[in-house]
């Protein structure tokens, strides 16, 4: 019996682990670091789904996503604040929502930073 509920814990534990819970929005983040020694560095990154539509027509564009780095890499908010066509939005912010990076630091210590990262979309890539 003990057994069975540890494995249950276990499993809701890496349930909830697997994914990231985007609660916040980046305006509701407020102990990010202005300035640093050392910006972020991505270092797994997901191209974002070009949605058929936008595609079939060969329309490009370029989303300006601003995201929430903690001090560890991970993504901890991401929303899109400006494009050239709203139909890439979702598909930026959702692909940089999954990307991991080197943290920020300043003074040696890692930190958590506020960056924009331009996300585009083309037609030849």
């Amino acid at each position: 019996m003990k057994l069975s509920r540890l494995f249950n814990s276990l499993v809701v534990v890496a349930l909830l682990s697997a994914a990231p819970l985007f609660a916040l929005s980046v305006a509701e983040i407020t102990d990010i670091t202005p300035k640093v020694d050392e910006p972020p560095v991505p270092i797994r990154t997901t191209a974002p789904d070009y949605p058929a539509e936008l595609q079939k027509k060969k329309v490009e564009g370029i989303v300006s996503v601003i995201v929430v780095i903690d001090e560890v890499g991970g993504v901890i908010a991401c929303e899109a604040s400006k494009s050239t066509n709203e139909g890439f939005n979702e598909p930026a912010t959702k692909a940089v929502q999954k990307w991991k990076f080197k943290p920020a630091k300043l003074g040696g210590k890692t930190v958590k930073v506020k960056v924009t990262i331009p996300v585009r979309f083309s037609i030849d890539a």
